[in-house]
């Protein structure tokens, strides 16, 4: 699932070679409540959610990759597309200290 969510970043968010930041976690049974917002989705105990976080992508980039990674991941038998829960956050260059106590976007070391 992580390399499916990276590729899909590469090649439609344009996300450099070697920059992947990834938080995988299995929670028990009861630790996510995902009810469908009367969407009629039938939620399973393992609802899969992903979470981007990202800057400066547009509105048409963003809803490609919703519909790229419900493909791809379901491709795999990962994921049930109509399941799967995406999450896009937002955030700009300073909020990006990759180490040192630098914001290296912001110093000029990236």
């Amino acid at each position: 699932m992580a390399d499916i969510v990276q590729d899909v970043m590469r090649e439609l968010f344009a996300a450099p070679l070697g920059d992947r930041y990834q938080t995988l976690e299995t929670l028990p049974v009861g630790s996510i409540i995902a009810e469908d917002a009367g969407l009629g989705i039938d939620r399973s105990d393992g609802v899969p959610i992903v979470q981007i976080v990202q800057q400066g992508r547009s509105m048409d980039q963003k809803q490609t990759v919703y519909g790229e990674l419900a493909r791809r991941l379901s491709a795999e038998d990962l994921v049930r597309p109509e399941g799967l829960i995406i999450s896009v956050v937002s955030n700009d260059r300073e909020d990006w200290p990759f180490g040192r106590g630098r914001a290296q976007f912001l110093t000029g070391e990236l």
